[in-house]
């Protein structure tokens, strides 16, 4: 069973796209990127509402993601890369990226801002500060 309609093609994007923006925050890092696609897909708000497929989360402009342009975006993922897509795929949340719709990395040695471009901090995984909508403004997703 799996969350999202996708085809083969857009789950490796979406695992190139893991790899581009959170290689190096591990697996649990990866998979928190992985949540935040998904969730753009799920949501049907804000600036999200006319999302609908892996492809047009990863590509949205603006407001796609800035890993689309990093060398690591390039070729195809690796195994591990793709069973980590599959995850999230099938449903597989991890906080606190869990009802995230936005994710940025701070400068080294920053801290989160409390809000960032009027979302709510729902907490930090390593070098990653994650963002959820305020209460009331989209459905909770999970």
């Amino acid at each position: 069973m799996t969350i999202v309609k996708y085809n083969e093609k857009e789950r490796d994007l979406l695992a190139r796209l893991m790899r581009a923006e959170a290689v190096g925050e591990g697996n649990l890092g990866m998979l928190m990127v992985g949540n935040v696609v998904v969730n753009r897909v799920l949501a049907n708000c804000l600036t999200f509402k006319n999302i609908t497929t892996i492809t047009e989360a990863i590509y949205q402009n603006p407001g796609g993601f800035s890993g689309i342009n990093s060398s690591l975006f390039i070729g195809s993922p690796t195994e591990l890369e793709k069973s980590l897509a599959d995850r999230i795929i099938r449903g597989e949340y991890y906080y606190p990226a869990t009802n995230a719709l936005w994710f940025y990395a701070p400068v080294e040695g920053a801290s989160c801002l409390a809000v960032w471009w009027d979302q709510e901090l729902a907490g930090r995984y390593k070098k990653h500060c994650f963002y959820i909508p305020f209460p009331g403004v989209c459905n909770t997703l999970h």
